[in-house]
């Protein structure tokens, strides 16, 4: 559900300008609005789950979401909308982190893999399929009020799911192994582990937002005043860190910067904000040249990036049992495939004529969308295969808002390309998406370098990139 809102609302957006008579400043708040507050609840929420309890922080982060999806279908104004995607984001931030946190938790070895394989097909799939979901709801529904049930669709399952999580997730634990001794276990009060840090949460929010705004407003704050945000965040992340290794001495600090000195995790982080800028950058402006310089419905645009989806999804599940035999190779395999199926997707562009661009470039997609199944739940499996299970939490967060922050970035470059090419030819928008394309090739190229690095790294250290055991 979580995932599946930063995509699906893209081909909504259209419907939801009639339907609400919305601004165009609005509607990019209904995108990046969901975007910012997102990424801002992840790592604290996380953060909560591993001191206190993840079923508790899961099932509060899923009813949020479910009541705020029906806020924002039931919207009657753009001011009601885009203050219920701002609670839709922060509901979605508590509740992502727990998962990879329960992984952590309840699997190790092989497993582990497998079960990160099924939430990279999750994630892959549902980022995906997005537009088609989007595209039949809004075909089924009209086009005055098929937006809505783009939110509306999410209240039954989050009704099925809570009772569901209730009885299966798993209440807070003894010790486990990964609990040095003398700390105490998830939920122990008046331990190092039960305290926050408020500071640690308000510097890291600050320090997010500001880095976040710049790029998730690109298209709507025009003044290059908007760049000192970047200046400003890296003010308040550096005074994070220090706060963070002073506040490690005495207590557990939202982000343990120990973390960090694992190489998978530090190297993994890295390659999923880079590989996420130009993974969802794709989407965006694929949709665009599709619906907008093509003429597709909602609904044949998200057909022609089905062929991604279905090839994500099903690598993601093969990845995810076989990443402990292979390690972070079959992620650069992987990464090599998208950069592959990327530029036979521009090719196609530039040969295919007209309306037949849908099929010429589903080869191509369903090529690039088997790679991309390849790096996200293997990537995700190495890069927290180190992670201690009481700092699950967290860390899963810090990798989410990565991803997060890589997808703002990615966004925000390949928009404004893509943008400025079509002011300059108005009607060539192949060209414009031709070279949106290359630009996120050049993300996903940079990622693939820092997986060979860490593939090398690993070899001429004598250490093996293989999943912890």
């Amino acid at each position: 559900m979580t995932l599946l809102d930063v995509s699906i609302v893209n081909v909504a957006l259209p419907t939801i300008k009639v339907g609400l008579h919305t601004s165009d400043s609005a509607l990019q708040w209904v995108l990046s609005g969901y975007a910012l507050t997102f990424g801002l609840a992840l790592v604290p929420a996380g953060r909560f789950g591993d001191a206190r309890s993840r079923r508790a922080v899961f099932m509060a982060g899923l009813a949020l979401f479910t009541a705020t999806s029906a806020l924002a279908g039931a919207a009657q104004s753009q001011e009601w909308l885009v203050l219920a995607r701002l609670a839709q984001g922060m509901a979605g931030g508590i509740l992502v982190p727990q998962v990879s946190g329960f992984i952590q938790q309840l699997f190790r070895g092989a497993e582990r893999g497998k079960a990160f394989g099924l939430l990279g097909a999750t994630i892959g799939i549902s980022t995906a399929i997005g537009p088609l979901l989007g595209g039949l709801l809004i075909q089924a529904f009209g086009v005055t009020e098929g937006w809505r049930w783009v939110f509306y669709v999410n209240l039954p399952i989050g009704v099925i799911a809570l009772p569901v999580a209730y009885r299966l997730l798993p209440a807070p634990t003894a010790p486990d192994g990964d609990t040095p001794r003398g700390e105490a276990t998830e939920g122990g009060k008046g331990s190092r582990r039960g305290r926050f840090d408020p500071l640690g949460v308000c510097l890291l929010g600050a320090g997010t937002v500001s880095l976040l705004l710049p790029f998730v407003q690109e298209q709507q704050w025009h003044s290059p005043a908007k760049w000192w945000l970047v200046l400003v965040a890296a003010v308040l992340l550096a005074a994070f860190v220090g706060w963070e290794l002073r506040y490690a001495r005495r207590g557990e600090p939202v982000v343990n910067m120990s973390l960090f000195r694992a190489r998978s995790f530090s190297l993994g982080t890295l390659l999923s904000l880079l590989y996420f800028a130009g993974f969802t950058a794709i989407f965006f402006i694929f949709t665009l040249y599709l619906q907008s310089g093509l003429r597709y419905t909602a609904l044949d645009a998200g057909l022609a990036i089905t062929p991604f989806a279905l090839g994500s999804g099903a690598a993601a599940a093969v990845g995810g049992r076989v990443v402990h035999r292979f390690g972070r190779p079959l992620v650069t395999a992987g990464l090599l495939m998208v950069v592959v199926g990327l530029v036979g997707a521009t090719i196609a562009v530039h040969v295919a004529s007209g309306r037949n661009v849908g099929w010429e470039t589903a080869a191509p997609l369903l090529f690039a969308g088997l790679g991309s199944g390849l790096v996200i739940s293997p990537n995700q499996t190495l890069t927290l295969g180190e992670v201690p299970v009481r700092r699950a939490g967290s860390a899963g967060g810090m990798l989410q808002t990565a991803q997060r922050i890589g997808s703002a970035v990615g966004i925000a470059a390949v928009g404004s390309v893509f943008f400025a090419r079509v002011a300059a030819h108005p009607t060539d928008w192949a060209g414009a998406f031709q070279t949106g394309v290359l630009v996120a090739t050049a993300f996903v190229v940079v990622a693939l370098l820092v997986s060979l690095a860490d593939v090398l790294g690993g070899r001429f250290s004598g250490r093996g990139n293989r999943a912890a055991k």
